[in-house]
């Protein structure tokens, strides 16, 4: 690795699904030098291409070992081998920067990799993307959750400052709530969504998705305002962080 002037970073990405490289582009924007990114199928090379053009299209192990910062976007449950495998194999490195983008795992996820010397960060947009150039714009209105060790906390929110969101704060202890609020807002208002463009349908109402959509967004912001300030009971607080929550809090960075 050799490292980027004025603190910009080497980046790798591993996954070419629909977040990985929408996050690239977003820290190429910020200054960051993107090393590579893996991309098996033909479908995410061609994502890849549209999103970061000219991005070498590099194997898992050449990423771990040319970057600074290596992003693992990759589905839930392909994290947890992915980070042991590459473990098993000797390829992270000491004071590395490991950063996954799942919402229901938080940094026990990267364990294996800490225990090589690499510096683990869990970044979620809470986003739903789609893996266009559009994602970049709806960026700048997300949130990104962040858990990290309390020393490099600073370091999981200026990334995200970079890519144009927000950064909230997330306790280890409090990520499986995180996860199921996400999941919850993410299903519920698809199924909502889609029973009722299909009601529409049924009638023969031409482009039900058209007519329904600007109820949809002012009910959701109507709702979003009457619960915008509530932090009762069962409700999670994001805008702090116990340090003693982390695993990983006995080591700085």
């Amino acid at each position: 690795m050799s490292p980027q002037q004025s603190g910009r970073l080497g980046i790798g990405i591993i996954g070419a699904g629909h977040v990985g490289p929408v996050l690239g582009a977003a820290l190429a924007a910020a200054g960051h030098a993107i090393v590579g990114i893996s991309a098996v199928s033909e479908r995410s090379r061609d994502r890849a291409e549209a999103i970061l053009p000219g991005a070498p299209i590099l194997t898992v192990p050449e990423i771990v070992e040319r970057s600074e910062l290596v992003l693992l976007a990759v589905p839930d449950d392909q994290l947890v081998a992915l980070v042991e495998g590459l473990a098993a194999t000797g390829v992270w490195q000491p004071g590395q920067l490991v950063v996954h983008t799942s919402a229901v795992h938080g940094l026990g996820a990267l364990r294996p990799a800490f225990e090589k010397g690499a510096i683990p960060l869990a970044i979620h947009p809470a986003l739903s993307f789609t893996g266009t150039t559009i994602d970049l714009v709806r960026l700048r209105d997300a949130y990104c959750a962040v858990t990290a060790p309390v020393a490099v906390q600073p370091i999981g929110q200026a990334l995200v400052v970079e890519m144009g969101a927000e950064p909230v704060l997330v306790s280890e202890a409090d990520r499986p709530r995180y996860a199921e609020a996400i999941s919850t807002a993410t299903e519920f208002s698809a199924a909502v969504v889609t029973q009722s463009v299909g009601l529409l349908a049924e009638l023969g109402m031409p482009e039900p998705g058209r007519v329904i959509a600007p109820l949809v967004r002012s009910a959701m912001d109507r709702a979003l305002g009457v619960a915008g300030g509530s932090t009762g009971p069962g409700t999670i607080d994001v805008t702090s962080f116990d340090g003693g929550s982390s695993p990983f809090d006995e080591r700085g960075a």
